[in-house]
């Protein structure tokens, strides 16, 4: 394939993207120097907002690509056969627009509490302490459910989980560190037990007819003993700082406490 000038400004626009990602903090930085309210300030601010670095430099993508081909080129028939607008409609949202839609269900309050009483079942089981076992319960069971719900939703309720109940004053820097790298490393490896969860996965499954039987015999087994492996030796290394109780939110004034049909709709 001949490489042109679009392919060239997308390679260039991506890692453009990705040092602007790793540089929102700097921005950030630089709108509190300015008076809040001002030009400056919204726009400093704008630039330090990481889910919007993405979609900034794709727009730009789009207007380098109306330069060097036009926005629309159709052809004797009216029918758009080129251009910038050809090319969007090209492409399938089907998998963004799903990650979407899955991550805003998981991070509702009733997805929330009913995977914390499930992580919190399990744990009553494990020998530990009960805030050792409610910890290592979440980073088994969190990932590994991304099987079944999907990654982007173990993703987004694991995460809220250790948020709430880990993520707290008396929490060691190290140990939160130590936490979110085993976050990671547990998430992308805990949707191999299915054929339909993992992105990776489910890119090849069907061309190479891999289902079920196939994951969990090949992959999924030795997915899940390396992530209970890994959270074990964790909660071991920090065995001090998870000694204790943890308790599950009962709802207040102002958290009501969703109701069953309510949890079972989401």
């Amino acid at each position: 394939m001949e490489i042109g000038i679009l392919e060239i400004s997308a390679t260039v626009i991506f890692g453009l993207a990705i040092l602007h990602t790793f540089s929102t903090n700097y921005f950030l930085k630089l709108a509190h120097k300015h008076p809040e309210g001002s030009v400056k300030e919204n726009l400093f601010h704008f630039l330090g907002e990481v889910e919007v670095v993405f979609g900034l430099w794709s727009a730009v993508f789009i207007l380098i690509y109306t330069a060097v081909d036009g926005f629309v080129k159709y052809d004797e028939n009216h029918k758009v056969v080129g251009g910038a607008l050809h090319y969007l409609e090209s492409l399938n949202y089907t998998e963004p627009a799903f990650v979407f839609v899955i991550m805003a269900m998981a991070g509702t309050r009733p997805i929330i509490l009913f995977a914390e009483k499930v992580i919190l079942t399990a744990a009553n089981w494990l020998p530990f302490s009960k805030k050792a076992a409610f910890y290592v319960a979440t980073l088994i069971l969190g990932p590994l459910l991304g099987s079944f719900i999907a990654e982007p939703a173990a993703m987004t309720v694991t995460p809220l989980i250790l948020l709430n109940y880990f993520y707290t004053a008396g929490m060691s820097p190290r140990f939160q560190y130590a936490t979110i790298g085993l976050l990671f490393v547990n998430i992308s490896v805990g949707g191999t037990l299915t054929h339909f969860a993992a992105p990776p996965v489910l890119m090849v499954a069907g061309k190479w007819q891999w289902g079920i039987a196939h994951m969990v015999s090949n992959f999924g087994f030795k997915a899940a003993l390396g992530i209970v492996l890994c959270t074990l030796v964790t909660a071991f290394i920090f065995k001090n700082e998870l000694k204790g109780d943890v308790k599950l939110e009962k709802g207040s004034n102002d958290k009501m406490t969703p109701p069953l049909w309510v949890t079972l709709l989401h």
